[in-house]
C-alpha cells in the first residue's frame, strides 16, 4: 500500500493490530536496517490552511529526501499533492491576528502577504531582500515589517514606504572628537588657523537644520540612533502600537578556539580538514543589553539590567577560593509587547543557567521593574519557557518548573503575586492562549508521565477540562478559530498518522491519514510492556520486550541506554528510535529479553529527576540500571551473568561508564559514538549540568568515562562515525589511546569514515547492528 486516503473501516484509535499474531515472518536485521522508506513514510509538520478547510503536511518521497508537500479536507478524504505554484500561499502559517480579521498580514519565504476577507491571499512584496514578522501600526491602514534587519513602516493607502530609524552600534561621531579641544595643541591650533574654527560653526548649523528638518514628517528619512560601540545588534521589538522599540545588543564574548576534523573519504582523494566547534569552558560568556527607542523622536535609553535582584550574587561561590560578587552576565531569551503596545515583559537569563527573570518595561512611566524570578541551583530547563499577554493587556501568562514540575501561572502586572493555574506532579507544554483571553489550552501527561493528552483551564478560577483521552503519544494544534483539533498521534506499534477532533463534549478524533506499508505489518512486531520499576530517586519508567512464553530455564537480556540525556523513551507512542525499537524485536526473537529505562535525567518527569545528574553525570543513572538489572533478576528469570547492554551517545556514555564502574554486573557492552571525556563536548549542554571545567574539575573527572578506564574487565565495542561533528571521534581515540596505554584486552574499535553522529547509509547501520548483535551472541548465549 503506497497511498494516502481516509477509509472509515480503518482501525479506530487506540487500536493496533496485535503483531505477534500476524504472519510469522522473521525478522532480520538486513530488512530493519534497510532505507525507512519501507516502514513508511509519515506525514511531517502539518498545519492548518488559513481559511480551517484544510490540512497541509510533508511527507517524504519515495527513495529520495526531498519533502513533498500535500493536503487534505479537514473532515476526511483523499490527499492530494500541491502544485508547485500554489507551494508559496500554502505554506503560509504565521498572522499577525485571526485570518478571518480582514485583512491579515502573513509572511513567507522572505515575502509578505495579505489575506483578504474573500479568502485571496495577495503578495505585497517580491524582492531578493528578506521580509518577515509584518505587524499593523493601524490595522488598514500602516503596517510595519522587516528587511532585511531593518525596520520599515508602510502606508498601506498610499503605498509610500520608510524607515523611522537607523540603527547603528557605533558612538555618535560628535562625541569622539579626536582630540580635546581644551589641551594645548588643539587651542594652539584653532588661535593659529581659524579654519577649525569656521567648520565647526558650518557643521553646528548643519546640524541643527538637520535637527529641524526631522521635525516633519516622520517618513522625511530615517533617524540615526547611536547605541554605541563595542556590540553588536541582535533583535529587534517593536511595540504594535508603533510608537516603541525595544532593541537588544551583546557584547560579545569570545567562542573558544575551535577544533578541527579531518576527512579521510574525499572527492579528490586528499585528507580535508574542516573546522568544528570549541570545547566546553574554552570561550568568554557574552553579555545582553537592553535599549528602549522612541520611534518618534529617536530618543533612547539603556535599560537597567543591574536591578535583576540577585544579579550580584554567585550562585557558584562554593567552588571558589577568593569571595568576590561579579555582576553576572545575563542574555535576553525574549520580549513581549502587550496587544495595546504600551507594556512589555522581557525573559532574561544568567549566563550560568541558575537565574531566569521576568521585566516588566512600562515606556510611558520609565518604569522597569523585576515581577518574577526563578531560580534553580542545577540548572533551569531550556524547554519550559513559553510567555505571553493575555488580550486585557495587563496580565501575563507563563511555565516554570518552581514547584518541582512544569506548570502555568498567571501574573497581573498590577498585583504582588502570580496565580497558580495547574499544579500537580505533572508537566505542561505548549500553551495556547484562547480567543477570548479567558483561558489557556495546554498539552500535558497528567495521567501517565507517557501519555500527553490536550486540556484547558480556565484563567479565572483555574477550572481544567480534558479534551482528548487518546492514550499513546499525541502533538496537538488548533485551528484558527479554536474549534477544531490537528492531532499527530502515535502508537508503541503504530508510526504517527494524522486526526482531527471537533472540540465539543463528546466528540471523537476522526483518522485522516494512513501511511504505513503493508510490508512493515507483515512482521510479529513486539509490543513492550510499559513498567514501573522501584528505584533510590522513583519509579523507573521503562519499557520490557519480552516473548509470551513462559520461559523453561534462566535467560539472557539486553538492556538499551537511550541518548541525549533529557530524553523520554518510555512513552506509550512511536519511537524516535525506531530502528532499536525493531532491532528489539529481534533480539526478543533471537531468546533475548529488553530492557529499555528511562534513568534519572530523563524528559517528562519533572524537575527534580532532570537535575539529578548534576555535577556528577553517570552516579544517579547507574543507580537506576542497577535497579533494572536486580528487577530482571528477581521478577523477569534473567541470568544475572547474562546481561549486555548497548546506547548511543549518552547511551554510549553511560554503557561505558557501567562497564568501567559495574564490571561484575555487566557481561558485554556496545558503546555507539559515546562521550569518553565531557571537557572534550560543548558549551551549551555540558556548562548547565557540570559547570565548567576550570571552576568545577571535581564534577568532570567524576563524571568522565576516561577517568574510570581502568575499571573495564568485560568485553567491549565501540562504535563511531568520524566524521561526528557532535561527539568528536577523538573522544574514542583518545579513550582507545588509553586502554592500550593501561594494556586493557577484549575491547575493539569500529570506525565509519564517512558517518556523523546520526547515520545516514543503511549499510553502515547494517554493519553496525551486526557488530552489536555478534558481542550479543558471543557473550550472552550459553
Amino acid at each position: 500500500m503506497n497511498f494516502l486516503y481516509f477509509l472509515a473501516l480503518l482501525p479506530v484509535l487506540g487500536q493496533e493490530p496485535e503483531a505477534q499474531t500476524l504472519s510469522p515472518r522473521r525478522i532480520s536485521l538486513e530488512t530493519i536496517m534497510a532505507d525507512p522508506d519501507w516502514i513508511g513514510r509519515a506525514p511531517q509538520n502539518p498545519h492548518w490552511s488559513l481559511d480551517d478547510q484544510k490540512i497541509f503536511f510533508y511527507r517524504k518521497r519515495p527513495g529520495s529526501p526531498i519533502q513533498d508537500l500535500y493536503w487534505i479536507p479537514a473532515g476526511g478524504g483523499e490527499a492530494e499533492a500541491v502544485a508547485d505554484e500554489a507551494y508559496p500561499t500554502a505554506t503560509l502559517r504565521t498572522t499577525t491576528s485571526p485570518p478571518w480579521s480582514s485583512p491579515a498580514l502573513l509572511s513567507g519565504g522572505g515575502d509578505l502577504f495579505l489575506y483578504t476577507e474573500t479568502g485571496e491571499t495577495l503578495a505585497l512584496t517580491q524582492t531578493e531582500a528578506a521580509e518577515s514578522r509584518p505587524l499593523w501600526l493601524e490595522p488598514g491602514k500602516r503596517f510595519g515589517f522587516f528587511r532585511s534587519g531593518r525596520w520599515m513602516v508602510r502606508n498601506f493607502q498610499t503605498g509610500l514606504e520608510y524607515e523611522p530609524v537607523r540603527l547603528k552600534t557605533e558612538d555618535r561621531p560628535e562625541a569622539t572628537p579626536q582630540g580635546s579641544k581644551n589641551d594645548f595643541l588643539s587651542r594652539q591650533q584653532r588661535r593659529l588657523f581659524p579654519l577649525f574654527e569656521q567648520n565647526e560653526r558650518q557643521q553646528k548649523e548643519r546640524n541643527e537644520l538637520s535637527k529641524a528638518r526631522r521635525r516633519g514628517p516622520p517618513e522625511s528619512f530615517p533617524i540615526p540612533v547611536y547605541l554605541g560601540e563595542g556590540q553588536s545588534l541582535e533583535q529587534q521589538w517593536p511595540s504594535p502600537n508603533g510608537r516603541w522599540m525595544v532593541v537588544k545588543c551583546r557584547q560579545e564574548g569570545e567562542g573558544g578556539n575551535p577544533d578541527h576534523m579531518p576527512q579521510y573519504v574525499t572527492e579528490d582523494g586528499y585528507v580535508a580538514n574542516r573546522e568544528v566547534r570549541p570545547k566546553v569552558g574554552t570561550g568568554k560568556a557574552a553579555c545582553d543589553f537592553l535599549y528602549l527607542v522612541n520611534l518618534e523622536q529617536g530618543e533612547f535609553e539603556r535599560l537597567d539590567l543591574e536591578l535583576l535582584p540577585g544579579r550580584k550574587e554567585d550562585p557558584l561561590a562554593f567552588l571558589t577560593k577568593t569571595v568576590h560578587s561579579p555582576l553576572r552576565n545575563v542574555l535576553v531569551l525574549d520580549l513581549k509587547w502587550n496587544p495595546q503596545g504600551d507594556m512589555a515583559i522581557a525573559q532574561i537569563d544568567s549566563w550560568d543557567h541558575k537565574d531566569r527573570w521576568w521585566l516588566w518595561i512600562h515606556p510611558s512611566s520609565g518604569t522597569v521593574r523585576c515581577l518574577e524570578r526563578d531560580q534553580d541551583p542545577a540548572w533551569l530547563s531550556w524547554d519550559f519557557r513559553d510567555f505571553d499577554w493575555l488580550p486585557d493587556g495587563h496580565r501575563f501568562w507563563f511555565l516554570s518548573e518552581r514547584s518541582g514540575y512544569a506548570h502555568l501561572y498567571l501574573r497581573d502586572v498590577h498585583q504582588a503575586f502570580a496565580q497558580v493555574l495547574t499544579s500537580g506532579a505533572y508537566e505542561v507544554s505548549d500553551p495556547t492562549p484562547s480567543l477570548d483571553g479567558r483561558s489557556l489550552f495546554f498539552r500535558a501527561n497528567r495521567d501517565h508521565p507517557g501519555v500527553h493528552e490536550f486540556f484547558q483551564v480556565n484563567c479565572e478560577d483555574g477550572t481544567l477540562h480534558q479534551w482528548t483521552q487518546l492514550g499513546g503519544r499525541n502533538r496537538f494544534w488548533l485551528n484558527h478559530r479554536q474549534d477544531r483539533l490537528l492531532i499527530s498521534h502515535s502508537t508503541l506499534l503504530q508510526p504517527e498518522e494524522l486526526y482531527s477532533q471537533e472540540l465539543k463534549p463528546g466528540a471523537q478524533p476522526k483518522r485522516l491519514t494512513w501511511t504505513v506499508e503493508e510490508e512493515f505489518q507483515q512482521f510479529p512486531w513486539v509490543k513492550p510492556e510499559v513498567v514501573a520499576i522501584p528505584g533510590p530517586g522513583g519509579p523507573i519508567y521503562s519499557r520490557f520486550y519480552a516473548p509470551r512464553e513462559t520461559p523453561a530455564q534462566l535467560r539472557p537480556a539486553v538492556i538499551f541506554i537511550h541518548g541525549a540525556g533529557y530524553l523520554q523513551n518510555a512513552h506509550l507512542g512511536w519511537s524516535g528510535y525506531f530502528r532499536e525499537f525493531l532491532f528489539h524485536s529481534f533480539l526478543v526473537q533471537e531468546g533475548y529479553v529488553v530492557l529499555d529505562m528511562d534513568y534519572r535525567a530523563s524528559a517528562g518527569y519533572g524537575r527534580d529527576w532532570r537535575t539529578a545528574i548534576y555535577r556528577h553525570m553517570g552516579g544517579p543513572e547507574l543507580e537506576d540500571l542497577r535497579a533494572g538489572v536486580r528487577w530482571l533478576i528477581d521478577h523477569q528469570q534473567v541470568d544475572p551473568q547474562r546481561i549486555g547492554l548497548y546506547g548511543g551517545s549518552y547511551g554510549g556514555f553511560l554503557t561505558l561508564m557501567a562497564l568501567f564502574l559495574d564490571p561484575e554486573t555487566y557481561a558485554c557492552g556496545a558503546a555507539l559514538r559515546p562521550v569518553t571525556d565531557w571537557a572534550h563536548y560543548n558549551h551549551g549542554y555540558t556548562s548547565r549540568i557540570l559547570n565548567v571545567p576550570t571552576l568545577d574539575e571535581e564534577a568532570y573527572r567524576r563524571s568522565s568515562p576516561i577517568e574510570f578506564a581502568q575499571g573495564l574487565a568485560k568485553p567491549l565495542l565501540i562504535c563511531h562515525g568520524m566524521q561526528d561533528s557532535n561527539v568528536f571521534f577523538q573522544d574514542t581515540v583518545r579513550l582507545a589511546q588509553r586502554l592500550i596505554d593501561l594494556g586493557k584486552e577484549d575491547w575493539e574499535v569500529a570506525l565509519f569514515p564517512m558517518e556523523g553522529h546520526g547515520f545516514q547509509r543503511p549499510s553502515s547501520w547494517l554493519d553496525e547492528f551486526r557488530r552489536i548483535f555478534k558481542l550479543f551472541e558471543t557473550h550472552l548465549k550459553p
